[in-house]
């Protein structure tokens, strides 16, 4: 089989697409026949270090497929399923190794692209508008990056939970996709705490770096801040006691893993966001797809922000 590993931290070039023996499933996991894999940020933070791995690493954190083998002790889960996953390394390749008690069931109707496209981005939308911050009839919330596959998903929930929603664009082409996902307001990054300065429940920032001062201000008293990534770069140190002035602010740095460290958990996020995809109630843009052995391709655009929607690679 071929897969994408890293064996040094650097830039796309370190995406090295080598041939591997077909692996077999150890106990409690299974293999599966890789469809598709999700393309997102963290795979970059992986891959540059900035979230350091133990070296060489296989690559990529979410895809769907049909399982091939079963270890061991393995009893929900047999050969012909279709089946999707997140946060599980390795899945920028043919074949998957993964857990058992990591894998979901992909319901009929919902195709192993769409699963593969929904899952890490999916649940993480899923978790920020029902648990971080619940949203709730009347919120008015703010979504960075509304045209981007994370952001179209947030805009999204954040409607069917009755929420007025803002969101930041660059372009005018990017204005018009975060519309058709529903945004109530689309604002400009140079301007947008200008706008909305003491009007809103809860900041959703992917962005980091260029977008989390102003989302403090945009935040009404006792406002929370979830920064859930850091597409611009890390927010650097800054004192508490500005949440303090500004407002009784909350502030929370969450990751999907914490979300669905339980299995019961993770199965009732990815059954919700199945349901939504069957019913019409959400829409999962795949913008992108690219070879499996394209993937230096697939980071350069991301990171770029030539792209909008989901970006897939396919074996």
């Amino acid at each position: 089989m071929h897969a994408i590993i890293v064996s040094a931290p650097g830039g796309p070039e370190a995406l090295e697409y080598v041939e591997r023996p077909d692996p077999v499933p150890g106990d409690g996991e299974v293999v599966v026949d890789v469809a598709a894999s999700g393309v997102n940020f963290i795979d970059i933070y992986h891959r540059s270090g900035a979230y350091p791995l133990p070296l060489p690493t296989p690559i990529g954190s979410e895809g769907a497929g049909t399982v091939s083998a079963v270890g061991a002790g393995v009893r929900d889960v047999a050969v012909g399923d279709t089946v999707a996953w997140a946060n599980v390394l390795g899945s920028y390749a043919d074949k998957a190794v993964v857990p058992a008690h990591r894998v979901v069931p992909v319901p009929d109707g919902v195709s192993a692209e769409v699963a593969a496209a929904a899952m890490l981005q999916g649940m993480t939308a899923h978790y920020l508008t029902h648990s971080t911050h619940e949203v709730k009839e009347g919120d008015q919330v703010l979504v960075h990056a509304g045209a981007g596959g994370m952001g179209q998903l947030l805009v999204q929930l954040a409607k069917l939970k009755g929420a007025k929603v803002y969101t930041t664009v660059s372009t005018s082409e990017k204005e018009k996709l975060a519309r058709e996902a529903g945004a109530d307001e689309v604002l400009r990054y140079d301007d947008f705490a200008e706008a909305l300065r003491g009007q809103i429940d809860v900041v959703y920032d992917g962005v980091g770096r260029s977008t989390f001062d102003g989302g403090l201000e945009a935040l009404r008293p006792r406002g929370l801040m979830a920064l859930y990534g850091a597409a611009s770069g890390p927010v650097p140190p800054f004192d508490p006691q500005t949440l303090n002035k500004q407002g009784s602010l909350f502030l929370t740095r969450p990751t999907l893993v914490h979300y669905i460290a339980e299995r019961q958990e993770l199965l009732q996020r990815a059954s919700d966001l199945f349901g939504w995809i069957t019913r019409g109630e959400l829409a999962i843009n795949i913008s992108h797809r690219y070879p499996l052995a394209d993937a230096r391709q697939a980071h350069e655009d991301l990171a770029a922000r030539r792209t909008t929607g989901k970006l897939l690679l396919i074996p």
